[in-house]
């Protein structure tokens, strides 16, 4: 059952002292307590490796909470809650020492057992730590028990299917909380709102008149210091398999019965079911990949990818991917769904443009002019927001059109404090609302998808660096929409700020 508000918890962080956690989860934790959304019967115990005490982990998550947040009221009281266990995660007698802690911290704050275990440490232990969770006890209390896990899960899908057996002997799907943090984030939760509460979009959310769609996530930092994940990953892995395709799911799926975690998910997971299989032959029609060169980023030059650290020389990684979705069903059929996204490239963005069919009869055609087209956009990040541009009369005596656009920004809403994603999944996890969390048969039907493109190009060397840093990603990519009379929307002509 859904809460409204959050029960009594205890919160075992497994990685406390990891970047992760520092940048994510305790400024998460802290906003919850001083927004009077934690319960005052809480208590997290932090579980990582180092030596620490007690009290060197509650400087480390002050620190963590007054870098981001300035007036920080009553952290004394927030660090207070927190406890630290040195641990083992392939050690029994680790779990044991746990299991004393947390059944002492369940009498002192009265957590009547309720436990959510938050695994933020690299995924090949998520395994080993599910089973000695039920082996060693920490299981056998009388509340709820929830494992929360990052991605990746898995590295493919007979990867993942072998890790969820070994967590399905000890949780239930439904205690399961795979975290896809782009599910937290405010517009892509507002997909659904745009949809499904407004009378004027759902009538036309089909291949009557959207000619297509296009996401896009770019990101102008490189992998930085993450070389070394990015070489077992590349963008295919690290985003089209989870984030770019759960957009996806979101914009096409059907309304669902009621506004259920299971309604939701099962219309989700039948348009992962309908996108169109892939052969061999067939990838370079549907899917482009490139690797960043040498460029430049706001003035400043900057290396390829093949001069990072922890990079082999001879890299056949891909740092960008577009793709081409083309989803067989009744509503969308025939209607490409384009995506891309990429590191290095010009901006930091993530948008989603509906592109409207053309009317049938242009009457304001002029030979030196056509109407611009009807644009629904979804400002994700980093502007937060909804534009709908449309086309008006221009000012003067002739009937000649402007375009213009009608414009809502959550940045310029007076007052407006969005959670920050982490932040609401966290909320949702302790009320037992799974609803923005990763189902497992989604999780299976991304993997069967994205396989047979990255078995594909594991097996081809491909020709990089084949776009430079600074820029959109390579050429093939716009070749790609323009064989079928598309082009790429460019992301900052169309910033909500513009308007």
């Amino acid at each position: 059952m859904i809460q409204s508000e959050t029960p009594a918890s205890l919160i075992m962080i497994f990685g406390a002292t990891g970047d992760l956690a520092k940048r994510k989860l305790y400024p998460s934790l802290f906003h919850l307590f001083r927004k009077g959304k934690l319960s005052e019967h809480f208590a997290v115990i932090g579980v990582a490796r180092r030596p620490w005490s007690d009290e060197v982990l509650r400087e480390h998550v002050r620190d963590s909470v007054l870098t981001s947040i300035k007036d920080a009221e009553n952290i004394e009281e927030f660090v207070s809650h927190f406890y630290y266990k040195p641990h083992d995660v392939s050690d029994s007698q680790s779990y044991i020492q746990l299991k004393a802690l947390a059944n002492e911290l369940d009498q002192k704050y009265c957590l009547e057992g309720n436990r959510v275990f938050y695994l933020a440490m690299a995924p090949e232990f998520f395994g080993t730590i599910a089973e000695h969770l039920k082996t060693d006890g920490l299981t056998d209390t009388n509340g709820f028990h929830r494992l929360v896990i990052e991605k990746p899960f898995g590295h493919d899908l007979e990867s993942a299917i072998e890790l969820n057996k070994r967590i399905r002997n000890v949780f239930s799907e439904n205690d399961i909380y795979r975290i896809d943090h782009y599910l937290g984030k405010e517009m892509v939760q507002n997909i659904e709102v745009i949809r499904f509460a407004n009378a004027i979009f759902e009538p036309l959310w089909n291949n009557r008149f959207i000619s297509n769609i296009q996401i896009t996530s770019s990101e102008m930092l490189g992998v930085e210091e993450r070389g070394g994940y990015y070489e077992t990953s590349g963008a295919l892995r690290d985003m089209v398999q989870n984030h770019m395709l759960q957009m996806v799911a979101l914009l096409a799926m059907e309304p669902p019965i009621r506004l259920t975690p299971k309604e939701i998910r099962s219309e989700k997971v039948k348009v992962l079911g309908a996108l169109r299989s892939i052969e061999q032959d067939e990838i370079p029609q549907y899917f482009v990949r490139g690797q960043y060169g040498p460029g430049e980023i706001n003035g400043e030059k900057v290396i390829g990818y093949r001069e990072e650290q922890n990079v082999n020389k001879e890299s056949n990684t891909d740092t960008y991917v577009a793709g081409k979705l083309m989803i067989d069903n009744f509503r969308w059929a025939g209607v490409p769904f384009y995506i891309r996204t990429g590191k290095r490239m010009t901006a930091k963005s993530t948008k989603i443009v509906i592109q409207f069919k053309d009317i049938p009869m242009n009457l304001y055609y002029k030979s030196e002019k056509n109407l611009d087209p009807n644009l629904l956009v979804i400002h994700i990040q980093p502007e937060e927001g909804i534009t709908l541009h449309l086309n008006a009369k221009d000012t003067g005596q002739m009937m000649e059109t402007t375009p213009v656009k009608l414009n809502f920004s959550n940045n310029h809403a007076p007052g407006l404090n969005t959670p920050e994603a982490y932040e609401k999944l966290l909320f949702d996890c302790l009320r037992g609302d799974a609803t923005n969390f990763t189902h497992w048969d989604e999780v299976a039907l991304s993997w069967s998808f994205v396989d047979k493109i990255s078995h594909n190009w594991e097996s081809e060397k491909a020709d990089f660096p084949n776009y430079s840093a600074g820029t959109m990603g390579p050429t093939a990519a716009d070749e790609l929409l323009e064989k079928d009379g598309f082009s790429w929307w460019p992301v900052t002509d169309l910033d909500v700020n513009d308007c």
